[in-house]
């Protein structure tokens, strides 16, 4: 049975998407487990639209076996709750396999679930994350983690590629496939993909390192090495790819193709530059090497962002 844990004011598709994949699913694959929602007390709980869903709680009838998390503007409510973390910690206790869509990672963090591991959550939750949670290792640019019996997912649409990949576990990858389809989706994003939403992350001017990364924006067809960006941000190679993985969550060489990505991406779709040329002119060199770039990324190459954009 798979559960859903919710709580006032929590993001109503951090839920919805991953019962409709997982009641998609199980309809393809003639399973009758069942979906509950869950939640501290029995009776309606209102998301932060105001739509309400109704919850059982703490102790359904039925075992759990996979508890999916949702986020939302009430996370830190749930993740300071001790009868939320003690059922979670409970369930884990257990080998139930747990997952976080979006801030519900905090509930994972909070729960002591995630020390040690890796884990993502939604980009703009970065810089808090990794400074309140230190001992987690954050992938900060990832769509979905999975570490053991513990998933966690990026920003509220994400919680769909993790359920997908948790269909494709349960019940093989025809039917996540089918699962995908049914949903209308293009394709079915693998977790190593990049959170494309996290690039505007990087560009803040309000981190320690955000003129650096506005100077670097302006200046990917040069090479861009960590000693390049280290010399510029007056420090030595080892205590600035310390200080920018603790500012930004990710690594310097990381971020610097996030942002060609971006550019890329920008003239892809918006101009008639040959490929090759705007492959050469930010960073990339290599045309073959921004087609693998965008793959993970975007799911698909840039030829077909281009032809997308022209349709469109």
């Amino acid at each position: 049975m798979i559960g859903v844990l919710v709580f006032p004011d929590f993001q109503l598709l951090d839920a919805a998407g991953p019962i409709s994949a997982f009641e998609i699913a199980a309809r393809f694959a003639g399973d009758a487990s069942g979906i509950k929602v869950l939640a501290v007390k029995t009776g309606p709980v209102r998301s932060s639209s105001g739509v309400e869903m109704l919850a059982r709680g703490f102790n359904p009838s039925g075992a759990i076996t996979t508890l999916i998390i949702a986020g939302g503007n009430g996370v830190h409510g749930a993740a300071t709750c001790r009868k939320t973390l003690a059922f979670v910690r409970k369930l884990a206790a257990r080998g139930t396999r747990i997952a976080s869509v979006c801030s519900g990672a905090y509930v994972l963090a909070e729960a002591g679930l995630l020390d040690g591991r890796r884990a993502t959550t939604h980009w703009r939750r970065t810089q808090h994350f990794v400074h309140a949670y230190p001992k987690i290792r954050l992938e900060a640019d990832q769509i979905y983690v999975r570490d053991g019996n513990i998933w966690s997912s990026a920003g509220i649409s994400a919680g769909i590629d993790l359920s997908l990949a948790m269909i494709a576990e349960d019940y093989g990858e025809e039917v996540a496939q089918n699962t995908a389809r049914q949903l209308v989706l293009y394709h079915r994003r693998s977790g190593g993909q990049s959170q494309f939403s996290s690039l505007l992350e990087l560009k803040t001017s309000n981190g320690r390192f955000g003129p650096l990364l506005a100077w670097t924006r302006e200046h990917l067809d040069t090479p861009l090495t960590v000693e390049d960006l280290a010399e510029r941000a007056g420090m030595s190679s080892r205590h600035f790819t310390r200080a920018f993985i603790a500012e930004t969550g990710t690594t310097p060489s990381k971020a610097v193709e996030r942002l060609r990505i971006e550019v890329a991406r920008q003239r892809v779709q918006f101009s008639s530059e040959a490929i090759e040329h705007v492959a050469e002119t930010t960073g990339f060199r290599d045309p073959e090497r921004m087609r693998r770039a965008f793959i993970r990324a975007f799911g698909e190459p840039p030829q077909s962002l281009r032809r997308a954009a022209r349709a469109g």
